[in-house]
């Protein structure tokens, strides 16, 4: 039970790392160094001369895989009574909240201000996706009356 609730507990963090991503997918370069193997494709497969149509298959792969591990998840966390489930949520929120409490710290007041409005645009970008959501939910039952 220990180990599939570590598994599930990493996979849960998997969402959150996706909703943090950039909308036009990851950024390289930056401030973190130079553009060096931006055009390889994924890190693991920079060596292997990608062309632009395996870079792209790979990524849908990639994201089929993501999706596949959430759906897994997904099946396990069914599972669980309510309670744990409450339990882990609000573990995974303090755990995450530290997390960008850290990171906060480590920045410079500039920095943080940036920081602090790029968490909020995410913020705004959850509550309009659980929005939606409850909406397609709504749709889906006024279609099952119909």
């Amino acid at each position: 039970m220990r180990k599939t609730l570590t598994a599930v507990l990493l996979a849960m963090t998997l969402p959150t790392l996706a909703m943090a991503m950039p909308e036009d997918g990851p950024r390289r370069g930056g401030d973190f160094g130079p553009r060096h193997g931006a055009e390889q494709g994924p890190r693991p497969f920079k060596d292997l001369d990608l062309s632009k149509e395996q870079q792209r298959e790979i990524r849908k792969l990639m994201g089929e895989e993501l999706k596949n591990r959430h759906d897994i998840t997904q099946r396990y966390l069914d599972k669980l009574p309510a309670n744990e489930k409450t339990a882990m949520q609000d573990e995974l929120k303090a755990a995450q909240a530290k997390q960008q409490k850290a990171i906060r710290d480590l920045l410079k007041p500039e920095q943080q201000k940036t920081f602090d409005e790029q968490q909020k645009k995410m913020a705004e970008r959850r509550a309009e996706f659980a929005a939606f959501k409850a909406w397609q939910a709504e749709q889906a039952e006024q279609a099952k009356k119909n």
